[in-house]
């Protein structure tokens, strides 16, 4: 059975998407099956990177075209198939939002959040597109995945799916987060990190609430309870610049893009991580960060509680989840808790236990079994 999948996430830096992407590919490839495993990417720019970033037991299977029109032409049609760009295919699994037109392959698509319907304003205009191509895509499917029970929720009833179709394939964590440890005086010098470090994981962006985590940090400032700087960990993104103004100088440190093993240091040696997102898919970065011994404060939303609620109830718990009500007493709560797991982090091999029961090798073995099951369709 030739398998082929839309590798387009793994091409330059890789967040979210992406390293769902790398770790699915990996794990369907060290899973003992006779598949032949391929990867396409649906670019013209950056084609030239997809055989380098694929794993071992995965191959190329692509064809130079613009992202754009591409996505234009299959909102409006069924036209170009994608087996023109892969060759012929028995399974197709659209990764990242996008299924196009099939021949005869059957199709998967992954739809990771609904944040162009939830949260509109948060999302940039590539992103807006897919209220056009998910639509689309859902048509075409044989099966989705969502990379957690509440998305399959919300997109059962957003598109009136049935829910036989919808299935959730929680993502992993990779196993270094386990053993990584605490920087060294001489590594936190050498990446400008302070001894003690809040630490939030993400884009900026609108949808990662970072102005009410901000204003958190500058209620404990002001309050003079000695807070530690917040240590800020992604790329640019997109949307209004931080307001920085009431903070003390060098209260906020941003450290940008880091790769994946400076990044596991960096939460590794972090006092919290700070999760304050209005909406998420699934939540990795606070699953991560107690697979690492570093306790979480995150907004209580439905993604959140399914990833990390089965530690909230314990007594000694590393995790803190706020409630997200008006922006003043998220705020003060976020400020309240950051503070609790400041003076009492919680039981970090208790963080560890949970976090292992998320691995890739799961997350690559149900997409696996879809894939079997679309494939016996008549």
């Amino acid at each position: 059975m030739r398998i082929v999948l839309d590798g387009t996430p793994l091409l330059g830096r890789r967040t979210g998407v992406g390293r769902y992407t790398e770790h699915l590919l990996a794990g369907l490839a060290r899973l003992d099956t006779s598949w032949d495993l391929a990867a396409t990417a649906f670019t013209w720019r950056g084609l030239d990177e997809l055989a380098g970033s694929l794993p071992a037991g995965v191959r190329p299977a692509a064809r130079r075209a613009p992202a754009r029109l591409l996505q234009d032409a299959w909102i409006r049609g069924e036209y170009p198939p994608v087996e023109w760009l892969t060759g012929a295919a028995d399974v197709v699994h659209g990764t990242n939002f996008v299924l196009p037109p099939l021949r005869r392959a059957r199709g998967v698509l992954t739809v990771h959040d609904l944040s162009y319907l939830r949260t509109p304003d948060t999302v940039t205009a590539a992103s807006a597109r897919y209220s056009d191509l998910v639509p689309r895509g859902l048509r075409r499917a044989a099966a989705v995945l969502t990379p957690s029970r509440a998305v399959a929720e919300e997109v059962v009833a957003a598109y009136r799916l049935d829910p036989a179709l919808v299935t959730p394939t929680p993502l992993g964590v990779d196993d270094a987060w386990f053993t990584t440890p605490a920087p060294t005086a001489a590594w936190r010098q050498a990446h400008g990190l302070p001894e003690r470090y809040l630490l939030f994981v993400g884009s900026v962006e609108p949808r990662k609430n970072l102005p009410v985590l901000l204003e958190a940090v500058r209620r404990l400032h002001a309050a003079k309870l000695g807070a530690p700087p917040l240590v800020l960990v992604g790329p640019p993104g997109w949307g209004p610049t931080l307001d920085l103004a009431g903070l003390p100088a060098d209260s906020v440190i941003t450290a940008g893009y880091l790769d994946a093993e400076q990044l596991r240091t960096t939460v590794a040696g972090a006092s919290v991580l700070c999760f304050p997102s209005r909406y998420e898919g699934f939540g990795l970065p606070p699953l991560e960060a107690l697979a690492a011994g570093t306790p979480v404060v995150a907004a209580d939303i439905p993604t959140v509680r399914e990833v990390i609620g089965a530690l909230l109830a314990p007594a000694g718990s590393p995790v803190r989840l706020v409630r997200q009500a008006d922006r003043d007493s998220f705020a003060d709560d976020l400020a309240e808790a950051i503070l609790a797991l400041l003076s009492s982090p919680g039981d970090a091999e208790a963080g560890r236990t949970h976090a292992r029961a998320f691995t890739w090798r799961r997350t690559a073995e149900l997409t696996a079994a879809v894939y079997r099951r679309v494939a016996e369709l008549p």
